[in-house]
């Protein structure tokens, strides 16, 4: 028996939960800049196009940055939020999303949605590429040229939350699995 499996024995004899994101999660819109407001030096910022073209599923440092003055007034995500893209030209690309494991707070774009959770974040990134979260995220997809899901209805997505020892062990076995794709590449 693997370790996973005696794990969900002895943690979820009975099964593991199912819950409503909004049960676990709190999802706010973010802030309102736009690339043109991008500075050399200053608070970190995640545009909400970035997340389809620059990043991975997690970050710890970013890219772009804006000015001091600019980020008061801007929505920030902390460590181990979720940031997502809730706009996109296509049905793949919209709610991409990745883990902010960063110290610094980081200011958000529009267009993105700040999850701020209570489960292993890796976790929660992993689940939110699954299948199981594409074919819910079909249904609350909206528009025709520009694709969107709104934070709002997020709330609603159905989840497997198995205790943090579990999830912790699936995130361990997945980023080893990612880590020998990539070698193996």
């Amino acid at each position: 028996m693997s370790k996973l499996e005696t794990l969900i024995q002895q943690l979820c004899p009975d099964g593991i939960e199912y819950k409503k994101l909004g049960e676990v999660a709190t999802i706010s819109r973010g802030g309102n800049f736009q690339k043109k407001d991008f500075v050399e030096q200053g608070v970190p910022c995640i545009h909400y196009g970035q997340i389809y073209t620059r990043y991975g599923l997690f970050a710890d440092k970013t890219f772009t940055f804006i000015s001091e003055e600019k980020a008061q007034k801007q929505k920030m995500a902390s460590k181990n939020d979720i940031i997502m893209a809730v706009t996109s030209e296509n049905i793949e690309d919209v709610c991409k999303c990745l883990a902010w494991l960063g110290d610094e707070n980081v200011a958000v774009s529009g267009h993105a949605a700040i999850i701020h959770h209570s489960l292993n974040a890796k976790y929660l990134v992993y689940f939110l590429h699954s299948e199981q979260f594409f074919s819910q995220k079909v249904k609350l997809a909206h528009g025709t040229k520009v694709i969107e899901v709104t934070p709002d209805a997020l709330n609603n997505i159905m989840l497997p939350v198995p205790p943090l020892e579990v999830q912790c062990e699936i995130v361990r076995i997945l980023d080893n699995f990612t880590e020998l794709t990539a070698e193996l590449t």
